[in-house]
């Protein structure tokens, strides 16, 4: 293979790899490049896009193993599934079925040159090397890593980091709690991480201890790394960094980790995040540990935020979070952010208003969604109604019905108007006798009763902010 294809294989599946994120690690290695040096966010259609124009310039002439790898990559966030298309553009030059490209139990002489790959000067192959020991159980390789993250070579140990945390080797534990003191920010940044994922309550205070390093990146690794070990004993330490960190990507982290550890003591810390830190992506996280805490005390600060923040993705995620309290009190909060400018905003807030007990009154706002420019608003406006049950919203619902072109909200009208209570004879005759077989079988599911109807449209609110 001459040097411009290698170049541009490498590139294919380093840009594949970022793409992909199927570890959320951090660094791989240090020197030659650093790859996946931050985790990505995971904030899917707030992301920046991948650069299309670069990555296909990088696949033009990579090698078929490398290609086919890569792309089952970012179709199937791994190695592959299980229905593929039978042709695809590489099937007449290479086909690797999931049987064929099983990484479980490798051959041990596999093993070895895979554990020879994490001293490569080619970034690829360290890449591709740990990621395949990754599939290996800890028995198998843990030990070879430890070894190895006793290297004098930086970039190995920061490697042999990533790899006892991808295979969760409980005996790396004393070691990586050792790597936390190293000297190169990229082995202490992979080993915090690496003890996140064993979550092995001993890494703790070092961890802890981490909060206050000079470089981000290790600040960042060792905040999420807490965040997985579900310990309360870490409250106010990271209650502290997310009202003091200088880096706004830490604070973001730290408010996820109060979130995920269900921090009720951190109420009035998130919520002062929430209405003042200057980072969009620090308040947005703010929110939704809000929610993720579910405590009512949260429902005023989340109220404020969806009434002034200037950012969409913000009110979404205090309106979901809103949501997520149940609490009967923010209805009229929630009847408001139906009028917001944003169709997400518009549209979670329907959610919301049907996470609520049912028997309510439907709020004049959710009534007014049904005829939103929006197919996705009107959906969850529908499906809210049919959570409602309200009488009073039939003649809406029946006027929507009428003029609704989209197949899935007039199946969620339907349900709707069953569950409000329209389920009468002459409208389920009417409905039966539509020209629209989605709509006859929608009326079928209301005469079978009310359980019938799956939980469609569940319209849980796009994936959160995770780190």
């Amino acid at each position: 293979m001459n040097g411009a294809i290698m170049q541009r294989a490498i590139g294919f599946a380093i840009a594949t790899i970022a793409f992909s994120s199927l570890s959320g690690a951090p660094a791989v290695a240090h020197g030659g490049g650093e790859i996946a040096s931050r985790n990505l966010d995971q904030r899917e259609s707030r992301a920046a896009p991948i650069d299309v124009a670069a990555l296909l310039t990088a696949a033009r002439g990579a090698p078929p193993m490398i290609c086919a790898l890569a792309s089952r990559s970012v179709r199937g966030y791994g190695w592959g599934d299980w229905s593929d298309a039978p042709v695809t553009p590489l099937s007449s030059v290479i086909s690797i079925s999931r049987d064929e490209f099983d990484t479980r139990d490798l051959p041990a002489a596999d093993v070895q040159r895979l554990l020879a790959g994490l001293a490569s000067d080619d970034a690829c192959v360290r890449e591709m090397s740990v990621r395949l020991i990754g599939t290996q159980k800890a028995e198998a390789v843990g030990s070879e890593l430890v070894t190895r993250l006793g290297a004098a070579d930086a970039g190995l140990r920061a490697v042999a980091a990533l790899g006892l945390g991808f295979v969760e080797a409980h005996n790396g534990i004393d070691p990586l709690i050792r790597s936390l003191r190293d000297p190169v920010v990229d082995v202490r940044a992979n080993s915090a991480w690496a003890l996140g994922r064993i979550e092995n309550g001993k890494a703790l205070p070092p961890l802890v201890n981490l909060f206050s390093d000079d470089a981000e990146k290790v600040r960042e690794a060792a905040v999420i790394a807490v965040g997985h070990m579900e310990s309360t004993s870490t409250v106010q330490a990271l209650i502290r960094v997310v009202r003091q960190d200088n880096s706004p990507r830490v604070r973001r982290v730290a408010a996820w980790a109060l979130g995920q550890l269900e921090a009720r003591d951190a109420i009035d810390a998130l919520s002062g995040v929430l209405a003042h830190d200057a980072d969009v992506g620090v308040r947005e996280m703010a929110a939704w540990a809000l929610g993720s805490i579910e405590d009512r005390r949260g429902a005023a600060p989340l109220a404020a935020a969806i009434r002034s923040d200037a950012e969409d993705r913000v009110r979404e995620t205090a309106v979901w979070s809103l949501g997520q309290l149940e609490d009967r009190g923010s209805i009229d909060i929630l009847g408001a952010a139906t009028g917001d400018r944003s169709p997400r905003v518009r549209a979670t807030a329907a959610w919301a208003i049907g996470q609520l007990d049912e028997g309510s009154k439907a709020p004049a706002g959710l009534l007014r969604l049904l005829s939103d420019d929006n197919d996705d608003v009107r959906l969850k406006a529908a499906w809210a109604l049919g959570q409602v049950e309200d009488p009073g919203a039939l003649p809406a619902i029946r006027t929507a019905m009428s003029a609704e072109k989209n197949d899935r909200v007039r199946k969620a009208l339907i349900r709707a108007l069953m569950k409000s209570g329209g389920g009468s004879e002459a409208a389920l005759t009417q409905l039966l006798n539509s020209s629209d077989p989605q709509v006859r079988e929608a009326a079928v599911r209301g005469l079978a009763g009310r359980n019938s109807f799956d939980p469609w449209p569940w319209p849980w609110p796009r994936p959160r902010p995770f780190p």
